[in-house]
């Protein structure tokens, strides 16, 4: 079954980064940096409404049916870009989360019983900066 959850979504490379968060937490600024940060290959999947589902133990990405290729740019409204119809998710981003830590646990994210990477990013962090260091690098432990 497929979840239709608040959010947006980027195709980093192989894998999608699901970007959550509450109304006005950033998403859409979040996955705009990211198709503009000279990044090997971005490409977006959606803004806003995605949907969600598990499919052989991975946890597929898609933008709503109307909103497809649409992305709210602050300041410009809502734009049209070239976008990718399905994508797996590779890691969450959880913005303005409540649990963000300077040293978080690994406990992941659990999104229609499948468990992936989950960064939580505080009020006020640099999202982009922590997206790419986590897609960049490897834990340290």
């Amino acid at each position: 079954m497929t979840a239709s959850i608040h959010a947006s979504a980027v195709l980093v490379g192989t894998k999608a980064v699901l970007i959550r968060g509450p109304s006005g937490a950033g998403k859409s600024r979040l996955a705009w940096q990211l198709l503009n940060a000279g990044l090997p290959f971005a490409r977006l999947i959606g803004d806003d409404r995605m949907h969600v589902e598990a499919h052989d133990g991975r946890l597929l990405v898609r933008p709503s049916a109307t909103l497809g290729g649409l992305i709210e740019i602050r300041g410009l409204g809502v734009r049209r870009l070239a976008y990718e119809a399905v994508a797996v998710v590779g890691l969450v981003v959880d913005l303005a989360a409540e649990d963000a830590e300077r040293l978080p646990d690994a406990r992941g994210a659990a999104i229609d019983g499948v468990t992936l990477p989950r960064l939580a990013v505080k009020t006020g962090a640099d999202a982009l900066s922590m997206v790419q260091a986590f897609l960049g690098t490897l834990p340290g432990d």
